[in-house]
């Protein structure tokens, strides 16, 4: 019996940010409608952006940074994960393809911000690599966490056992 072709999944591209402060501890947020989900700043590419152009964008929209405060150290992209029970963004999108940014943050606290425009984050910190949980991230998002902490801080963190 043949199957049908199973459909590739379309990834959306997204940019994330990692901003390292002057004492190298990256800034992480707590999702507004998930207590306890600590995240990297991040959000889709627009039609027409390219991705400096989206991460600018997306910390302005999220945490009020805006691109003077911030330097671009690095950047890796290619990191995919597909969304949960083959759920749909916009209606054709099955996951995301990330680059991630690591950044400089040139700026001081006060100029944080997070209700800038929509508010997406309850809270947030300054943490070294290595104290970042993996369960803080959904488990569809775990395997591109584990990458980027290899890749930007040769970190391996711990998969919790959930």
């Amino acid at each position: 019996m043949d199957l049908p072709p199973v459909a590739p999944i379309l990834y959306r591209p997204n940019v994330a940010a990692i901003l390292m402060d002057a004492e190298d501890r990256l800034f992480v947020a707590e999702r507004i409608n998930i207590k306890g989900a600590w995240q990297f700043p991040q959000g889709g590419i627009d039609e027409g952006e390219d991705a400096e152009t989206a991460l600018f964008r997306e910390l302005a929209e999220e945490i009020g940074v805006t691109r003077e405060k911030v330097e671009i150290m690095s950047q890796r992209g290619g990191y995919q994960y597909a969304f949960p029970k083959h759920r749909l963004k916009y209606g054709i999108y099955g996951g995301q393809e990330q680059t991630y940014f690591l950044c400089r943050f040139l700026g001081t606290d006060s100029d944080i911000n997070l209700a800038a425009t929509h508010q997406e984050f309850a809270s947030w910190s300054w943490i070294k690599p290595a104290d970042f949980k993996m369960s803080w991230v959904p488990r569809f998002k775990r395997a591109v966490y584990r990458q980027v902490f290899l890749d930007f801080f040769q970190t391996e963190l711990e998969m919790p056992r959930d």
